[in-house]
């Protein structure tokens, strides 16, 4: 592994002096406060390479990785197009030329003709997701998996969103370079944008995922799409093969009609290499509400993380106020403005579980209430046995999940989110309802994940409930990102348009 270096912080400047009007960033705050299903994570706004506003809900931080899901695409992706610069792949090769010890199993005329470039742009010929189908007939190798299900169209004439198009991308690039995809990235890409820690999840073959499972800050998407903003150039150097991001941003197939569900506007203009057309500029993204949006038109790059099943809500709420906010040039006398949303950036939070310090009379004598799941099992979390609310003599409480060999005792305060760091990154809030019920949300600061527990006096059960569900099922205690080689957890990432 290669140590990543020292970031330094982007540039800044002035909302109004880089043509930002604070109006219209306000305005999108409060749209957001406004949609309850959709849980922002953190925001940040660029214009001519300055960062011109950015903020994180609390407790989410600007240091801490947060899954990207289908945005590791985008990563994976400008790994290939250096790959490509260096000679070691060709975009226009069969797949399966670089796994010739498949080649007497790949038989399917339409499976040997996928090229390269088909499954960059997820034209593979396959018609739906085949990733349970690759995982399934080879686990200890999902590329020959993916190419013995035979495409039901020739390649390049079809689109379906298939994460198996993006892993054997990945595994081309980790197999050609013969290093990891963030090692591979390390000296050609995140260290010169002064990426700090990118850590990604791994399956059984050792490999980088590629189709998911990259966690980075928000500034890591940010610095991403600066650089395709400046068409692959970074303070003067270029990094990205010339013209590449013209490749990768163009549509190389359409994409109307495929994702299955009506009204999602920008999931129909088309697909690129492992970006997506947008009805402004383009974007790469992942599940429940990662973006990098590049608006080349206006000189802008907005990044983001949060927790929503409404994707495409969000990116309307982005067009509705944030794109009319860019303005031609500088604007004058907003100095008040500009501070007050700084302001309001500096405080921005989500709103704590309900729920008071003191526990009702029938348990004030208690230390300890114990509770199992409702109906004998926790659907929503499987591993999930038990729940159990602490005091010690000095009133401190504590939260703990209990799975099978594994407890998250997480300390939990009389108001507030209060963050834990082991055995993994999380927080909580919450507390005593009423006389007989117990409620707490516990957020995995790592993930866009928030798990809702509801504990009854009444019968010593309890109930979860996730708000925005995990695409890959496993153990609490592995809703972190990947520090030492760990294989990702259980099934891979389904398509993140439906989860």
């Amino acid at each position: 592994m290669i140590p990543p270096m020292t970031a330094h912080p982007l540039p800044t400047g002035a909302p109004a002096a880089l043509g930002v009007d604070a109006f219209g960033v306000h305005a999108f705050l409060d749209a957001l406060d406004d949609a309850p299903d959709i849980e922002p994570h953190s925001l940040m706004i660029l214009r001519h390479g300055r960062q011109a506003a950015a903020g994180w809900w609390a407790p989410y931080t600007s240091g801490r990785p947060h899954l990207l899901y289908s945005l590791s695409k985008s990563f994976t992706a400008t790994a290939a197009a250096l790959a490509e610069a260096e000679g070691l792949i060709d975009f226009d090769a069969p797949v399966v030329s670089y796994f010739p010890e498949f080649e007497a199993d790949i038989t399917d005329p339409r499976s040997r003709a996928m090229l390269v470039r088909h499954v960059a742009s997820m034209a593979s010929g396959h018609e739906t997701e085949t990733v349970d189908a690759a995982y399934a007939t080879d686990p200890a190798e999902p590329v020959r998996g993916f190419l013995l299900q035979p495409p039901d169209r020739d390649p390049g004439t079809v689109f379906a969103y298939n994460q198996p198009c993006t892993y054997t991308l990945a595994a081309i690039v980790q197999r050609r370079t013969g290093q990891s995809l963030t090692d591979w990235l390390r000296p050609r890409l995140l260290d010169p944008l002064g990426i700090g820690e990118a850590l990604w999840q791994r399956d059984r073959t050792g490999r980088e995922l590629g189709f998911s499972g990259l966690h980075a800050t928000t500034d890591a998407i940010a610095r991403l799409g600066l650089l395709y903003a400046d068409d692959g150039m970074w303070e003067g150097k270029r990094l990205l093969p010339e013209g590449w991001v013209a490749r990768a941003s163009r549509a190389h197939i359409p994409t109307a009609g495929a994702m299955g569900r009506s009204g999602r506007q920008d999931w129909d203009l088309g697909y690129g290499f492992q970006f997506w057309t947008s009805r402004h500029g383009f974007r790469g993204d992942g599940a429940y509400g990662q973006f990098c949006l590049v608006l080349p038109e206006h000189g802008a790059v907005i990044a983001t993380t949060a927790a929503t099943e409404q994707m495409q809500r969000y990116l309307d709420l982005v067009w509705q106020h944030l794109v009319p906010a860019f303005r031609p040039g500088p604007l004058t006398g907003r100095d008040a403005e500009d501070r007050a949303l700084g302001e309001r950036l500096a405080r921005l939070a989500l709103p704590p579980a309900a729920g008071g310090p003191v526990p009702p009379e029938r348990a004030r004598h208690r230390s300890a209430a114990r509770f199992t799941p409702h109906g004998g099992h926790c659907a929503e979390q499987r591993t999930l046995t038990a729940v159990e609310v602490t005091a010690d003599a000095g009133g401190r409480r504590t939260l703990s999940l209990v799975e099978d060999g594994h407890r998250l005792d997480l300390p939990l305060g009389d108001e507030g989110w209060t963050v834990s760091e082991r055995p993994c990154p999380a927080a909580v809030s919450g507390g005593w309802t009423d006389d007989a019920t117990f409620a707490a949300d516990v957020v995995f600061l790592e993930t866009p994940h928030r798990l809702g527990v509801t504990c009854s006096l009444t019968d010593g059960t309890f109930t979860a409930h996730w708000h925005t569900r995990p695409l890959s099922p496993g153990p609490l205690h592995r809703l972190r990102a990947p520090r030492g080689s760990v294989p990702a957890r259980g099934r891979p990432e389904r398509p993140q348009e439906r989860p």
